[in-house]
């Protein structure tokens, strides 16, 4: 075999090493979707029975983290990519602890539904399910910009974020008067307030997402100045 076949055969397997990759990911960003639907279903849609499937789903979830860790591991000592090459592979390494964050959050949100039993009317007197399903559009989309490649999206991510914050400091608001005006919701308002910290770091992994996406597509790095960029979609 001459230099050139064997330069070819490793090009090839360098391909597939990189499909590999971009495969997992989009797994594991599918399985932590549907994960975050779980949890949201059992959290608001009054499904307790879904807080299970929460849980043995991370554990899938973590397995995912382990082998793209390793499968990134082995780009980087085996093949030095380079240009586009080098950034899906950083990227790759950075979304999948994204990804492995959101699912731990899935977990958070669902272990809230048992402490918030019989609490539906008061959970449903705030904003807490607006934010979630727009913190979780942020995750699908920016998901989908890494798919695709879409640096658009990506920047769209980025603007949502601060409609989940402004929504956050709203809640936490409503939720300290009612706590004032009537001790008994002392108890749920606290749960209540722990979950918007967990949807709000939600938000903000899928965030973290998105600038990963704009690094891949565009090779900036937007990481301290994404408020300024999310501007242009606004």
């Amino acid at each position: 075999m001459s230099a050139g076949d064997g330069r070819q055969r490793l090009e090839r397997h360098f391909e597939r090493e990189l499909e590999d990759l971009k495969n997992a990911l989009t797994a594991m960003g599918t399985l932590v979707d549907a994960q975050l639907g779980q949890a949201c279903d059992a959290l608001f849609g009054d499904r307790p029975e879904f807080v299970q499937g929460v849980i043995e789903r991370d554990r899938e979830v973590d397995a995912f983290d382990t082998q793209i860790d390793k499968m990134c591991q082995r780009i980087f000592a085996l093949t030095q990519p380079v240009a586009i090459d080098l950034r899906l592979s950083m990227a790759g390494l950075q979304i999948n602890g994204q990804l492995e964050r959101i699912g731990d959050i899935a977990v958070n949100l669902a272990e809230r539904v048992q402490p918030l039993t019989g609490y539906a009317p008061f959970l449903h007197t705030t904003r807490l399910e607006e934010m979630a399903r727009i913190a979780r559009i942020m995750v699908s989309d920016s998901l989908e910009a890494f798919m695709n490649s879409n640096a658009e999206l990506a920047l769209r991510v980025l603007a949502s974020d601060d409609v989940v914050d402004n929504l956050g400091r709203q809640i936490f608001t409503t939720l300290v008067a009612a706590m004032r005006d009537d001790q008994s919701l002392i108890d749920p308002g606290a749960h209540m307030l722990i979950l918007t910290h967990h949807i709000e770091r939600m938000a903000d992994h899928a965030t973290n997402i998105a600038e990963d996406v704009i690094f891949l597509v565009d090779a900036r790095l937007v990481k301290h100045n994404a408020e300024d960029l999310s501007r242009q979609v606004r």
